[in-house]
């Protein structure tokens, strides 16, 4: 067997349980044991039952599936919080004798609260046995932005003929606890500055364009802003009537897409007299595809 067919690639992710009834297990798992009031646990199953299909899971083995196809190597799938868990992956490439990892976080911007994460639960899990490279960051990617924004300029185009005249975009990613995400970690910087490159690739004008952070935890303590909510009531206040929402921060569809932005921003929306459209998930993208197919081929 030769060096480069030792070589397999690993996508890390979130992970999401695959019904309601596992919720208080996935909780167990990110919140590392730690217990979670009841009030949360109900809100976390009533999020999850009003989305009814959770797809983060099957969406990601197939981006893994697609991945392998362009390459021509194995790729495989670990969850950070579920099923495939990292460290039976890791076990087994081991048991398949690869020996070389090229791993890449389905987050492309860096934080210490998330792809630090993924960096630290590969070294928990017994990785000696393999040579892993790690990618820490991609998300100025050509080829990434090239994916955000043909999903921008086709949902925006539509929402501004539904609407009559242009609306005001908001990119999102999700918050990290502040004490994280201040100084010394990369993560705001980077979430606004594939925004902003994506905002450009689509021709966004400056004017028309914003940043929040979604999905702020319910711990109580201090998250990275602004919310979503105070930025469609600056666009309210504005005299705008309609939003549209574009997530650079999530490759796919799961709980903050589809509750946080589908259900809970619309509604606010809703409720404030305005109207709120999303672009489309990459998922599957051919352009998310050829982008990770460019991170493993420029690390072979």
């Amino acid at each position: 067997m030769s060096a480069g067919e030792k070589t397999v690639v690993l996508l890390l992710a979130h992970g999401s349980p695959d019904s309601v009834d596992e919720i208080p297990e996935f909780l167990r798992n990110v919140t590392g044991g730690r217990a979670v009031s009841a009030e949360v646990l109900t809100e976390v199953k009533h999020r999850y039952g009003l989305i009814g299909h959770l797809p983060l899971t099957e969406l990601t083995l197939r981006q893994g599936d697609l991945l392998a196809r362009e390459l021509n190597l194995p790729v495989y799938v670990g969850m950070r919080n579920w099923k495939p868990f990292i460290a039976e992956t890791l076990r087994t490439i081991r048991a398949d004798n690869f020996k070389h990892v090229i791993a890449i976080c389905l987050a492309p911007q860096n934080s210490h609260a998330s792809v630090g994460l993924y960096r630290a639960a590969l070294n928990i899990n017994d990785a000696s046995a393999l040579s892993i490279d790690f990618v820490e960051s991609w998300h100025d990617h050509p080829l990434l932005i090239k994916a955000f924004a043909e999903k921008l300029r086709a949902g925006w185009a539509s929402a501004c003929r539904e609407f009559g005249s242009q609306v005001p975009v908001i990119f999102t990613a999700h918050s990290v606890p502040s004490r994280i995400g201040g100084e010394g970690d990369p993560y705001e910087q980077q979430a606004k500055e594939t925004a902003a490159l994506v905002a450009n690739a689509a021709s966004i004008p400056p004017e028309g364009r914003m940043f929040a952070f979604q999905s702020q935890g319910m711990s109580g303590i201090p998250w990275l802003g602004p919310t979503v909510e105070a930025v469609i009531l600056e666009i309210k206040d504005k005299g705008y009537r309609g939003v549209f929402v574009q997530p650079i921060g999530f490759l796919c569809d799961h709980v903050e897409v589809l509750y946080d932005i589908d259900i809970g921003f619309r509604q606010f929306a809703e409720q404030n007299g305005m109207r709120l459209w999303r672009a489309e998930s990459l998922n599957d993208s051919p352009l998310l595809i050829a982008a990770l197919a460019d991170l493993v081929r420029s690390r072979l």
